[in-house]
């Protein structure tokens, strides 16, 4: 057991995120994020778990086939697109729905967060690209929304090719304005 790093790692990313929710105006959002990862549920699990490089829920799945505080933890953080699915009444299956923008431009300081986290002094503003195109969200999208992907492909290929104080203004610019994220007539890649 790890409590102890764990505790400082989950601290350490929650006041990452913090720091870029303040920057685009998502005070709440910033103070809330990621709260039950300190629940028994989710802390135990992340203790027993820990590795420090890297999510302690990979290794619980890769140990158990599943992991039980991810599964705790995207049923009560709305900044992750897996809460959003729902039940379409016309198919009977479950789809996802598009993320409404606070909570998206909340995943884009946490997945920025995360990266800072792990990486350390190795980050580069590219490495939250890299990791969602190799990973199997980025290959496989019939859980996220479509439109969800789009745009979270433009604004993690913009802050790769423009850098975070660019990409934060931006963000901060379309939080509240009904202006599209990724425009029509842009590809994902911008």
């Amino acid at each position: 057991m790890h409590a102890w790093k764990h505790f400082c790692t989950i601290t350490k990313h929650r006041w990452a995120v913090r720091q870029g929710c303040f920057r685009v105006g998502l005070y709440w959002r910033g103070l809330v994020h990621d709260l039950s990862k300190y629940s028994p549920s989710e802390f135990i699990t992340g203790a027993k778990y820990y590795q420090g490089t890297r999510s302690p829920n990979s290794r619980e799945r890769e140990l158990v086939g599943y992991s039980t505080a991810w599964m705790h933890h995207k049923g009560r953080n709305k900044h992750h697109y897996e809460y959003w699915t729902d039940l379409d009444l016309k198919t009977r299956t479950y789809k996802p729905v598009e993320m409404p923008r606070k909570y998206f431009i909340e995943m884009i300081a946490d997945r920025i967060a995360a990266c800072k986290t792990y990486h350390g002094k190795k980050y580069r503003d590219g490495d939250p690209l890299e990791y969602f195109v190799n990973s199997a969200e980025g290959r496989d999208s019939e859980m996220m929304h479509p439109q969800t992907k789009s745009d979270l492909m433009f604004v993690l290929t913009m802050l790769r090719d423009k850098g975070e104080k660019e990409t934060f203004r931006f963000l901060r610019t379309v939080r509240k304005s009904e202006q599209p994220i990724c425009p029509p007539d842009t590809d994902e890649a911008g």
